[in-house]
Formats: structure tokens, sequence, C-alpha cells
């Protein structure tokens, strides 16, 4: 290969990787967090008991909905198991005369049309939290911006995340072998060892995980076969998702059969536990009850699904078989989600997460080392380079220190403030406003280590609010034999010590003085000193 190629491929990588290496940064950590979604759902809501009987829980939804929105146009009830902390209710109106229903499940957004039925079957009054959807939203959806804005942002850093990757293969040509080689306190050499483990450590991971997050954005980014086949959406959702015919209401009321015993039916026919149910008018001869099986079971997300009569549970309907384009986008945004992972393979999606993020914010970092040691005057950098190295502190610094802050809103927050789950967000901008204002008040070798020490003193101390402050924590987790707080807790701790042994060693450094460096800082004394002379 030449070297003019590999030359022009470097610029390539660097810059790619530069232009929006800050957003691919927060899309990384926000995503590597939420492969533990609905873990940390359960954490954040520390009232909330272990489910042991789903079956118990959905006849609890069942007699809440039916006390609740007899007459409702649908109910939506996602069925818990023991990682989720409940059964998630929501119930869309019937539409007023002249309004139009819109699409199945359309209340399942507004807040006042919601509930979560706890393990013992009831509603649960326990904190408003967004928990763990709050990363797995923002990693696509960021936050404060509009939807298709971010999608857009987000889909272009993933572009250009991909074009980092492949780039990068080419320019390093020594790439594996220098995976096993890490040298320590070699300034710009270090920095490239490091860059280079984390990035060959998960290589398949970063490659697959990257180019199926086009895939779920692909309908925004890449809009035109769906625009050359079909005139509106409506018709393209029925194609890729297809549904039972809608019914209309009859006006006869007949009261429904037990969601219990029709799911235990479907889950027998879809060979797979249930993910969620939806019933479409309730309590009336017209009712119907679809059940989807989970995409936790499956690769592809796009799984089958079964719709009863809801007046004798006799099947209806069952959704055919997807078509081949339909399976594979499946499969891809299956891959991505990872939800059909176990325990180790969740783990490892996990920690290869975490090395993505480490090789955004190494590369990021290697970029202003690698343009250090060329400055002609380090005091005084041009405003590029200022630009991207306190822009590093403000974002790699600073942002964790805001993910520490949500946690800590999540337990010191008043129950009853309205807008609770908001003020969670918006406790962690507050803190990582106050790190961007502190990154650009003061020199980064100062900021670094402040930032780090006080992201870990965070996490190491919230374990031990837990114990005294919670009473579903690692402590009681153990008696009743339920490991998730203790895990969580541990992971934590664990994090902590990273980040207060990064604030040490930082506030330790001190740059070596290359030869060069220290020849013109001698030449340039002596011709001082031969001027007052």
């Amino acid at each position: 290969m030449s070297k003019g190629l590999r030359q022009s491929q470097s610029t390539l990588h660097t810059w790619s990787g530069l232009l929006l290496g800050w957003v691919l940064f927060l899309v990384f950590v926000t995503g590597t967090l939420a492969f533990w979604r609905e873990a940390l759902n359960r954490y954040m809501r520390p009232e909330l008991a272990r489910i042991e009987q789903p079956m118990h829980v959905l006849d609890g939804a069942q007699r809440f909905l039916a006390k609740k929105a007899p007459d409702a146009k649908s109910w939506f009830i996602t069925m818990p198991n023991p990682a989720m902390p409940g059964a998630q209710v929501s119930w869309q109106p019937q539409p007023k005369k002249g309004e139009h229903g819109g699409r199945r499940g359309g209340g399942r957004g507004r807040r006042d049309n919601q509930a979560l039925i706890g393990a013992d079957g009831m509603p649960t009054h326990a904190r408003d939290t967004r928990g763990g959807e709050f990363f797995y939203r923002f990693h696509f959806d960021l936050y404060y911006l509009p939807v298709v804005w971010s999608r857009w942002l987000v889909g272009v850093a993933a572009m250009m995340m991909l074009v980092a990757i492949l780039t990068g293969i080419v320019t390093h040509k020594k790439i594996f072998r220098d995976f096993f080689t890490l040298r320590r306190r070699k300034g710009q050499r270090s920095w490239l060892d490091g860059h280079n483990a984390t990035a060959v450590l998960a290589l398949p991971f970063h490659l697959m995980i990257t180019y199926t997050g086009i895939v779920t954005l692909m309908g925004l980014l890449m809009p035109w076969a769906t625009v050359a086949n079909y005139a509106d959406e409506t018709t393209m959702f029925a194609d890729l998702f297809p549904e039972a015919p809608v019914v209309e209401r009859m006006g006869q009321p007949v009261p429904i059969l037990a969601l219990s015993a029709i799911a235990t039916d479907a889950e027998r026919r879809l060979g797979g536990p249930i993910g969620s149910i939806q019933v479409s008018q309730p309590g009336d001869a017209a009712a119907r009850v679809t059940l989807h099986r989970t995409p936790a079971s499956l690769l592809n997300t796009r799984a089958p699904s079964i719709t009863y009569d809801g007046t004798n549970a006799t099947p209806v309907w069952r959704s055919p078989p997807p078509g081949g384009a339909a399976a594979t986008a499946g499969v891809m945004i299956g891959l991505h989600a990872g939800r059909f992972a176990d325990l180790l393979l969740r783990w490892i999606y996990f920690l290869c997460g975490v090395a993505g993020t480490l090789m955004v914010a190494s590369g990021l970092v290697l970029w202003t080392v690698k343009r250090c040691e060329k400055l002609s005057d380090p005091a005084r950098p041009h405003l590029g380079f200022r630009m991207v190295e306190r822009l590093n502190v403000a974002v790699i610094g600073g942002f964790p220190l805001g993910i520490a802050g949500l946690f800590w809103a999540n337990r010191l927050l008043p129950a009853a403030l309205p807008g609770r789950s908001q003020w969670e967000v918006h406790v962690l901008f507050i803190a990582w406003g106050g790190a961007v204002i502190l990154s650009l008040l003061r020199r980064p070798s100062a900021v670094w280590p402040i930032l780090f020490g006080a992201t870990g003193m965070l996490l190491a101390a919230l374990p031990i609010y837990n114990v005294f402050g919670t009473q579903w924590n690692a402590v009681s987790s153990i008696s009743a034999g339920d490991l998730l707080p203790l895990s969580v807790d541990l992971t934590m701790i664990v994090f902590a010590v990273a980040f207060l042994w990064l604030a040490r060693r930082v506030a330790r450094y001190r740059p070596p003085v290359r030869a060069g460096r220290l020849a013109r800082t001698r030449a340039d004394a002596l011709s001082k000193l031969e001027a007052v002379a």
C-alpha cells in the first residue's frame, strides 16, 4: 500500500473522528449504560420489590385497567420479568366525536394515561424517574433538541465513526502488533498505544455497533426507497408491521377473559415468553387481545404476534413471517440493542461499549497531545488547539460528572416534587454546565483531576448512602437473594476507583521536556542574555 494513500487515510481518520467526536463520546457513554436499561429502571426505584410472579402482576394490571379505563379504546401492558420494576400499563381513551383515534397504542406517550403495577399486583407509588430509559433515549435522541435534528446529528456522527474505524484499520499497518505494546509515560506514544488497544480489543464490536446503529436510522438518513415504493407512511407500516384488522366497538358489554390465561396459551403457540399485550375495545363484544413475543428471546426484533377474541380466547389472527428485508433489518436492530443477550453476553456488550468509549476519548485527547508537542510556544497555543483541548475537558471530564449527579438527584430529590423525573435530568445538565464553565475559566491540567476526582467521590459515596438511605440496597438484596442492587453498587465502586485513579495520575503527571524544545529554550535564554550584555 502506497505511503500517499495511507497518509490520506490518516488525515481522513483524524478529522472524521474529531469533528463530531464529542457527540460520539456522549452516544457511546449513554448507549453503553443503556445495555443495563432494565436494571437501572429497578435500581432507580429502590422502593420496589423484585418481580417473582409475572402472571400475578399481569392479573393486577388487568384489574387496575378494568377499574381505571373500562371504556378505553385500547390498553397496553408491558409484561414484567425479574429484571424489571413492574408492569408498565397505559390506555388510550375513546376519541371524541370528530377526532381521529390515531395509530393504535398512541396513548402510551401521555403520562396521565400511565401507571406502574408492582410485584404485589397493585399500582406503585415509587419515585418518578426515567431510570435507564433516559440513557437509552439520549443515545439517539439527545435532549432539549427536536428529535429529528438529534437523530440527524447522531446519524451523521455514526457515519463519521464508521469512516474513522475503517480508515484507522488502513492507517495503522501494525495495529494488531501494537495492541500488545503499551509504553507508559511516553507522551504521544502512550496515548496512541492506548487508543490502538481499546480499538483492536473490541474491533468487531465497534464495526457491528456502528453499522447497525446507522441501520436503525436508515429510514431517516436514506428515505429514497420508502418514497419510491410507498405513497404514505401508513402503507409502509402496514407492510413492515402487520397487525390484525381494526375492530369497532359494538356497544355490547362483555367482560374480557383473564389475560394471564390468554398469555399462557400465546406463549405456547409463539414458542417463547410474551413481551407486551394490547387490548382493543376492552369490555366490549368486539374486544381483541394482541400479544407480542418478547424481543429478549429473539435475535430479530420483529417478534411474532398473535391476536385472540377477548371474549372467548379463540385465536383470530397471526402475524405472517417477515420478508427477507424486514428480517434483515430486525436482526441488525437486534444486534445493536442486544436485548436477546443473556447475562454473560450482556456483560461482554457492556465491556466492549466501555472500550469504545475509551477509544473515542483517547482519540480526542491524542489529537491535542500530538499537536502540543509541535507547538512553537505551548504557553500560547492557537485558537483551534485551545477549543479542542477545553472541549475535551468539558465533555470527557464533565459528562460523567453529570451522570453521577443524576444518580444522586434520583436519591435526594423529594418524591412529591412536580416534574421530578425531568429535574433528575436537569441536574445532570446543571452539573455538566458547571464543568463546562470551570473548563473555560481554568487551565485544563488543573480541571481534569478536579472533574475526575469529583466523579469518583460521588460514585463511591452512592453505595454507602444506599445502605442507610434506601430500603432496597446491597445489604438487603443479599438477604433476599436479589443481587441486582448489589451488582449495580459494585459496578459503581469499580468506576469510582477508576475515576479516582485517573484523577491522581493526571494531577501527578508532568510532561517530559523534549530535547529539541529544551535546546530552543536554552537558545532563547542565551540570546536574551546576549541582548542584555
